[in-house]
């Protein structure tokens, strides 16, 4: 049962946020570090190494800690700093907890008489906790919720509370002061609804912009990055995609060596690219022309590394050399080949039947004709996918954003390989969100569409 918010005298501890690591100096300074963020609080003095082993090993009641006139200056200055959590609650136990992700930046006082919930904020459970945590890419600080009735504080408009600033005795006031304080709650008509630079962002872009990159002030430092994270606890997907039950299309290889002497200088090509969205029915794309367009893209390529390892790599780069991104071939027509939506094995070089042709292949093609200017369908229609496993089990907070890198360097590979072939190409800028999976049979979040391209033959007149 969720307690009511009453006036209960309010308790103030403070902790040291976590992953924070102090070191002295050869100049006996004291400086404590963590992520990419570092700071000296003058000399090593035993008494502030003893208050910071106090402070990392749990909530202290603020009152005591600052009982010293010294103690109070050293505790400002952590604050200031962004290095001190702060609990509010009650006898009974905790209400919320401000924990700082990067140096405070208080906001203008006294705080506003109506406050709304940013609409930059979220309200969510982490991995492996119960607690709700508020946050914002535009916050200073993330707050923890240890009491589901402060829950609704955040919803609608709401009039701050008489007399903010007076904490002991006022727990809704001081949680809406501290929201506001830290960037979560702003002013009712502010700058969220009013500044270009605030209105231009979607609430998903600027927290997927914050959060796949690392600032010089955050403390992110653990959990960013190529952790590898999942090591012990989940098998790595493999290199290769478990092969579709489908009848395979075995491609021509193409002759490198040939092409190395006849194909078009890289300036001629990188100058002659163009988006052509319009397709010749009359003498559309060929099996040999696409089995050679993925070869030149997409294969797998094997390789042996300082020690004799197996090395893969594609001609296009990626992020540790995982190679998440799939194709799979939407064929409407080509010379050589039957209709249907394929799998392009990029270790066998071939191509997998998925599914013949039906309602979920036409609306796959009628989203790419919806993202073009042209009213014929295309050709070959390929959807990028990526097994976001893949990824993920490597990296943290920045898997999805090297994602969309790969697909955009796939593009441009993809663009080369058609402008020095003669063939018509052009990538999208969206399209369907789930029919590839109702087609595949495979999960939203294991795998689905991140692109898409068309390619098929140019019409004579280009």
């Amino acid at each position: 049962m969720i307690e009511p918010l009453t006036d209960a005298p309010l308790t103030e501890r403070l902790s040291l946020v976590t992953s924070v690591y102090s070191a002295v100096g050869e100049d006996d300074r004291l400086r404590l570090v963590a992520g990419s963020r570092a700071e000296t609080f003058g000399v090593a003095e035993t008494w502030k190494r003893d208050l910071l082993q106090q402070l990392a090993a749990g909530p202290c009641p603020a009152a005591e800690l600052a009982a010293q006139e010294q103690r109070a200056g050293f505790l400002a200055a952590l604050g200031a700093g962004g290095w001190l959590v702060t609990e509010i609650g009650r006898e009974k136990g905790p209400l919320y907890a401000v924990q700082p992700t990067r140096r405070p930046v208080p906001a203008p006082h006294p705080t506003p008489d109506r406050l709304l919930l940013s609409r930059f904020a979220i309200v969510h459970r982490e991995r492996d906790e119960r607690d709700l945590v508020i946050e914002s890419p535009l916050a200073w600080a993330r707050v923890h919720v240890h009491d589901p009735a402060l829950l609704g504080l955040l919803t609608g408009e709401k009039p701050v509370p008489a007399d903010p600033d007076a904490p002991v005795r006022a727990p809704a006031a001081r949680f809406l002061h501290d929201l506001y304080q830290c960037g979560l709650a702003v002013p009712v008509g502010g700058a969220e609804d009013e500044a270009l630079h605030l209105r231009q962002w979607g609430a998903h872009e600027l927290w997927f912009h914050q959060r796949s990159r690392i600032g010089h002030r955050d403390r992110l430092g653990s959990g960013y990055g190529r952790t590898r994270w999942a090591d012990g606890l989940f098998e790595p997907l493999p290199a290769q995609h478990e092969p579709y039950p489908g009848p395979v299309v075995p491609l021509p290889t193409p002759d490198l060596g040939q092409l190395r002497r006849v194909d078009p200088p890289l300036a001629a090509v990188m100058e002659d690219r163009r988006s052509i969205r319009a397709h010749d029915d009359d003498t559309p794309i060929t099996l040999e022309e696409l089995g050679e367009f993925l070869y030149r893209c997409a294969r797998m390529r094997f390789g042996s590394g300082p020690e004799g390892e197996r090395q893969l790599g594609r001609p296009y780069p990626s992020g540790g050399s995982v190679y998440e991104l799939e194709l799979y071939p939407v064929v409407r027509l080509a010379s050589g080949l039957a209709a249907g939506v394929y799998h392009y094995d990029d270790h066998e070089h071939a191509l997998r039947l998925v599914r013949g042709p039906g309602p979920g292949m036409s609306r796959l093609i009628a989203a790419a004709r919806r993202g073009t200017f042209e009213q014929l369908r295309p050709q070959v229609l390929i959807v990028v996918a990526a097994r976001f496993g893949r990824l993920a089990w490597t990296y943290e907070q920045m898997p999805y954003s090297l994602v969309l890198k790969h697909v955009g360097v796939l593009y441009q590979t993809m663009y080369l390989a058609a402008t020095a072939m003669g063939l018509a190409a052009c990538g999208l800028g969206g399209g369907d969100r789930e029919t590839l999976n109702e087609v595949t049979g495979v999960g939203y979040t294991h795998e689905s569409a991140v692109g898409e391209f068309l390619l098929g033959s140019r019409p004579t007149a280009r």
